[in-house]
């Protein structure tokens, strides 16, 4: 089983998922630029974690044979703080990047005027850059954040099959498939989406436009959701091209879409490479 995770949060896990990740099938990610867990204090704090997100997590990465990719923009939690707000200045230069894939993750957290905003000049941003758009949709009321996302979207002129509204339920799934946009679920270990309800779904509304991802990150979450996913698939009668369509093929065709979907280095078995290094630093901690 070959898995691309089309949504976890990397900068927050341990060697030890990595190694977990490749042995489940795990050969290809995106990691979306996410909030801190605490406010920021200043835009700057926002350039280093970008900067991570394109140098150190790739090369970590590669160590474990997985390859990675991102994307950039100004989480919905932070675009209601002022002084995150230059943020948005920046955002073209990393946007040009080789291995940022999507403007994400945008969207609403509190559906607030800030956000309405934040989300409207981002989805432009990836208007101008021909990127495809990571979208969040809020944790309350999704029904009703779900609605206005679609109608946030609409407003801007990005082409539909460019958008994927991640975190989706039994209640927002139908409305977001019909409006042609992708369809992405969050599967987690007690909130947001089990196996068994995906698998019910995944019954119910096909398997076109849609992405299953871990969204993993430093809180009570588990990256190895996408491949218990796939087995949970499986033992339902799904086919093996149907987990593949799913987990690999479907996240390849939407990041696709951004032209900078390098993928020739997901065959074979992971080489670390012992004596390289980020900018004089390693993952090696001691010796033997």
């Amino acid at each position: 089983m070959r898995i691309f995770d089309p949504h976890i949060h990397m900068s927050s896990r341990t060697t030890d998922d990595y190694e977990a990740m490749y042995a489940a099938g795990v050969r290809a990610l995106v990691e979306p630029s996410f909030w801190l867990g605490q406010p920021r204090t200043s835009p700057d704090t926002f350039y280093d974690y970008f900067d991570s997100l394109l140098g150190w997590e790739p090369y970590r990465a590669a160590q474990f044979g997985i390859q990675h990719f991102c994307t950039i923009a100004l989480n919905p939690k932070e675009a209601n703080d002022p002084r995150c707000l230059p943020v948005l200045d920046e955002l073209p230069r990393y946007l040009a990047k080789d291995r940022v894939v999507a403007v994400g993750e945008i969207g609403y957290d509190s559906m607030t005027k800030e956000e309405d905003e934040v989300l409207a000049r981002q989805l432009q941003l990836a208007v101008e850059h021909g990127l495809p758009a990571l979208v969040h949709t809020p944790h309350r009321d999704k029904a009703a954040g779900t609605r206005r996302t679609l109608d946030v979207v609409r407003e801007s002129g990005i082409a539909p099959e460019l958008v994927v509204l991640d975190h989706l339920n039994e209640l927002t799934v139908g409305m977001v498939l019909d409006s042609g946009c992708w369809a992405g679920f969050s599967v987690y270990p007690k909130t947001k989406m089990s196996e068994d309800r995906m698998v019910r779904i995944l019954q119910e509304h096909g398997l076109d436009r849609v992405l299953i991802n871990s969204a993993a990150d430093w809180g009570s979450s588990d990256p190895l959701k996408t491949r218990k996913t796939g087995d949970a698939m499986l033992a339902d009668g799904f086919t093996d091209d149907d987990v593949d369509r799913v987990l690999w093929r479907n996240p390849v065709a939407f990041y696709g879409q951004s032209g900078r979907l390098d993928l020739e280095d997901t065959e074979g078995e992971p080489k670390p490479d012992e004596s390289s290094s980020f900018e004089g630093n390693s993952i090696r901690r001691g010796g033997e």
